[in-house]
């Protein structure tokens, strides 16, 4: 909920653009805007637990689709690449500090030599458990000033309107 005391930056944009060109509608930055600004935001306040966690950017999201992948918690590095949403590149270097740490082991696959499967070790399944409740009560915390029937709405809308920009990542 927007506090009368704070100003709605988003907004101001928007009426300087009607001011100087009022022959542009320049609503959609009320939307956009602020979805960046919220990025922006989200992203500051959910990566503190994984930093005191010593996690780099994104090496939470390896270890989480290893565990939500359910037992045996493991998965191709083709297989994280396409549900972490990241080049195999990306997933290689992660995975590289992942194991360096004891948290993921890589094995070669049954089926092709050349193949390799991640999976969590014990100590990964562990952190990955305390983490992901530590996550989910920072996101409740800031979805807080949004009732359930609020909440509801804007993940449908969201869902929306990502499949109107990324038809085929829904």
């Amino acid at each position: 909920m927007q506090e009368a005391t704070q100003p709605d930056p988003i907004a101001a944009i928007v009426d300087q653009w009607k001011r100087e060109r009022p022959d542009l509608d320049a609503t959609p930055m009320l939307v956009i805007g602020r979805l960046f600004r919220l990025t922006d935001a989200l992203d500051q306040e959910l990566r503190p637990p994984f930093g005191a966690a010593g996690l780099g950017s994104g090496d939470f999201d390896v270890l989480a689709a290893l565990r939500r992948s359910g037992a045996p918690y493991t998965l191709s590095a083709g297989q994280l690449s396409r549900t972490v949403l990241v080049t195999t590149g990306a997933i290689t270097k992660r995975v590289d500090r992942l194991e360096a740490r004891g948290l993921v082991s890589r094995t070669v696959a049954e089926t092709d030599s050349r193949g390799r499967v991640i999976g969590l070790t014990a100590a990964g399944v562990e952190l990955t458990d305390q983490l992901i409740a530590v996550h989910l009560d920072n996101q409740r915390r800031l979805l807080a000033g949004l009732g359930e029937d609020e909440q509801t709405q804007l993940a449908g809308l969201l869902e929306r309107l990502a499949r109107t920009i990324a038809p085929g990542d829904g």
